[in-house]
């Protein structure tokens, strides 16, 4: 292919300085870290909104403060070691080696192949670390002891996440094996399986609370939605590293998947209901964004609206029907439902990607990796064989990071609960919020004063001593 040549000196504001050396594109730059704060914002306020008015009244401090505190909390841990675990040097097949991602000369180095800082790179590779531990939360809001919590964060991060990342993005095990291009299982089946996994350890809310758990603020709830959809344009935008052709289009598909996976589960609810639920309606947004995710540049539009279509209706039964029908499903507390919304739809996700990937498109994308075409391609192209072995490491890549999650997550609640209670006491699980940080979301007593306090009520940090 021939470039055209420019007639004349460029512009001075694209030449080359000593802060923008010949490697660096700007553009790419700007855009590289306008997707980066666009993950962060569906964190910090999206899920701290969100979790905050999904929940009811008292735990509405609780539960926006764990998104928050994890999401500060990620950030130290990633530029300390995480980051290195993730995308550096291998230590073994499957575990990086822990180093720091602090030094200048190395944060302003050109990021492996393509055109931005490295600095840039490890602020977005850390938004979708701290989204990922914070989504987690979510299947543990309303009863998990805050101090457990926030010696879980750490923890899972580095011997968990860390894990999907490098195996998958890295230099690990399954290096250049998975088509994953945005997390459908390195975030999202991830959070999903170690969610219902920690809250089979931590144990059910109350239940009354189980059976009743309304949110406090639909209106609140719908805006942290809002900016969670928003934000995914960064989180799937982002992962080509540049301002391209694939950036567009993994955009556009993010949108017509996550807007037909919400009609199709709005639509189920009424036929089924014959109700409308803006809950309801939230949650087929999160299974469309989730599912997208593992494919959303090497798809063409149709298959983002079929996966549309698949998202909205295969999570919906399992959360609206076979969870309810289930002994083993009704055993554990799963809060938010993150289970049927991240790692079904995560896995589903993975497996369309298989199954929908155009060849065009995955050359276009993965310029140096020989990924097999999607089953639907590979049949009309005659490369079958090809397809079905891509098709076998889909689904590879599911068990390795399912697993992988339900040992090592258990390990580490375990391993708390010598030290820790993972759940709150039942008298503070009744009061919620003023129980356990002395504070309430909403000032209902006079003009703004506290309502007399319990008794009971105990303001200092619980021994660290105590068991479950």
């Amino acid at each position: 292919m021939s470039w055209p040549q420019l007639e004349g000196p460029l512009p001075s504001g694209l030449l080359p300085d000593e802060g923008s050396p010949e490697w660096m594109n700007k553009g790419d730059n700007a855009w590289e870290l306008t997707a980066a704060a666009l993950v962060a914002i569906q964190s910090v306020p999206g899920l701290v909104i969100l979790y905050g008015s999904m929940v009811k009244k008292k735990w509405a401090v609780n539960s926006s403060f764990m998104a928050l505190y994890a999401f500060a909390v990620v950030l130290i841990c990633w530029v300390l070691w995480a980051h290195e675990m993730s995308f550096g040097e291998r230590m073994c097949p499957i575990l990086g080696k822990p180093n720091f991602a602090l030094g200048q000369k190395y944060l302003l180095e050109r990021a492996k192949n393509w055109y931005i800082p490295t600095a840039t790179y490890v602020f977005y590779q850390f938004a979708f670390a701290a989204i990922t531990v914070i989504l987690l939360g979510g299947s543990v809001l309303g009863r998990m002891n805050f101090y457990a919590w926030m010696s879980f964060v750490p923890l899972w991060l580095t011997f968990s996440y860390t894990i999907g990342a490098f195996n998958i993005w890295g230099s690990g095990l399954l290096q250049n094996r998975i088509i994953d291009f945005s997390g459908g299982y390195v975030i999202h089946l991830s959070s999903g399986v170690a969610g219902f996994t920690a809250a089979y350890w931590v144990g059910p809310r109350l239940s009354h609370d189980r059976q009743h758990f309304p949110p406090n603020n639909i209106i609140h709830m719908l805006g942290g939605a809002g900016f969670l959809w928003v934000g995914w344009t960064g989180f799937n935008g982002g992962s080509p590293f540049a301002a391209n052709e694939i950036t567009s289009l993994a955009i556009l598909n993010t949108h017509i998947c996550t807007a037909t996976s919400l009609f199709v589960w709005l639509s189920m609810d009424m036929l089924v209901y014959k109700k409308s639920s803006a809950i309801g309606a939230v949650q087929g947004m999160i299974t469309g964004l989730v599912c997208i995710t593992p494919a959303a540049g090497i798809v063409e539009p149709w298959a983002a609206g079929l996966m549309g279509a698949m998202s909205g209706s295969i999570p919906w039964y399992t959360m609206m029907v076979l969870h309810r029908k289930s002994a083993f499903f009704q055993k554990v507390d799963d809060t938010l439902g993150a289970f049927h919304t991240h790692a079904v739809a995560g896995t589903l996700g993975g497996l369309l990607s298989g199954i929908l990937a155009k060849p065009s498109l995955l050359k276009l994308y993965y310029t140096e990796t020989p990924y097999g075409p999607g089953l639907f391609y590979g049949l009309i192209q005659g490369r079958l064989m090809d397809s079905l072995k891509q098709m076998g490491f889909q689904i590879l890549g599911a068990v390795f990071v399912a697993s992988w999650n339900v040992v090592v997550t258990s390990l580490i609640c375990i391993f708390l609960s010598r030290f820790l209670n993972l759940r709150m006491d039942e008298r503070d699980l009744e009061i919620g919020d003023d129980a356990a940080h002395g504070e309430e979301a909403y000032a209902l007593w006079g003009d703004g004063e506290r309502r007399p306090t319990h008794p009971h009520r105990r303001l200092t940090i619980p021994s660290m001593c105590r068991h479950c």
